[in-house]
């Protein structure tokens, strides 16, 4: 992923077969208890296409009952949408889990369920846990709390999301207690990570991303924090297929 500069609406710079997508690839939205309830699927959808982004993944805590929501929207928009969790592992790293379609990340977050601590959500204190539909009208609440830490370990995770026909990647590995490198204090090189995200705005060492895809995305929590039309990614088109085969491929040319 890079930086890109010089865009005007609806253009996106085209090679023989790929294109540019500017894109935002860890959103949450009102179903995460640390996301604003101002983050609906609508709106979600809307400000990304206001902001002019072409492809979104919203990344709720442990759970992607949200997605079927998003999925119609961003049809209805034309705008690529990636399904997508942000999972916690029994030792509190954060790892996204990108997936082809919404229905494996809906089969991801029922079997994900059982492994989260029996906790209710408290919505005074931790936040709303909503379920929304097109219209922002909500039609569930989550009851468990989503926000605490599976009883699956980091290597059982990563070989489940690929099981599942995803793609794990370890979220912002360098900001917070829930970042792998702060963490674990290194990279587990042994379970084959082809990709990573950064955060833009802290340092990285160099060697945890070498040979890997590296994402930069906003993990937005409220509407203002979704990307404006600044970071973009090279695919043939703007699907999960596409996007998936792009993170496994990792970069095995970089030093």
């Amino acid at each position: 992923m890079k930086s890109a500069a010089g865009w005007r609406p609806g253009i996106f710079r085209r090679t023989t077969e790929m294109a540019e997508f500017f894109c935002d690839l860890h959103i949450h939205s009102c179903l995460s208890p640390c996301g604003s309830d101002d983050m609906t699927p609508a709106n979600i959808c809307g400000m990304a296409v206001v902001k002019g982004l072409q492809m979104i993944a919203v990344t709720d805590h442990n759970t992607a009952r949200n997605l079927p929501t998003v999925k119609l929207i961003c049809d209805a928009y034309g705008l690529g949408m990636i399904p997508g969790m942000e999972i916690t592992t029994r030792e509190e790293v954060h790892l996204l889990g990108y997936f082809p379609t919404v229905d494996a990340a809906l089969d991801f977050s029922d079997f994900l369920k059982p492994h989260m601590p029996k906790q209710k959500n408290k919505p005074k204190l931790f936040g709303n846990q909503l379920i929304m539909d097109e219209d922002d009208n909500v039609i569930g609440e989550e009851d468990t709390l989503l926000i605490g830490a599976s009883d699956l370990k980091l290597s059982e995770l990563t070989k489940l999301v690929r099981e599942a026909g995803g793609v794990p990647v370890p979220a912002h590995i360098n900001r917070g207690s829930n970042g792998l490198l702060v963490n674990l204090g290194m990279m587990p090189e042994e379970l084959g990570f082809t990709a990573v995200e950064v955060w833009r705005a802290l340092p990285c060492a160099h060697s945890p991303q070498a040979g890997k895809v590296v994402l930069h995305s906003s993990d937005a929590h409220y509407l203002g924090d979704i990307l404006e039309p600044e970071i973009t990614i090279e695919l043939p088109e703007a699907t999960p297929e596409a996007f998936l085969e792009y993170l496994r491929a990792g970069k095995p040319n970089s030093q």
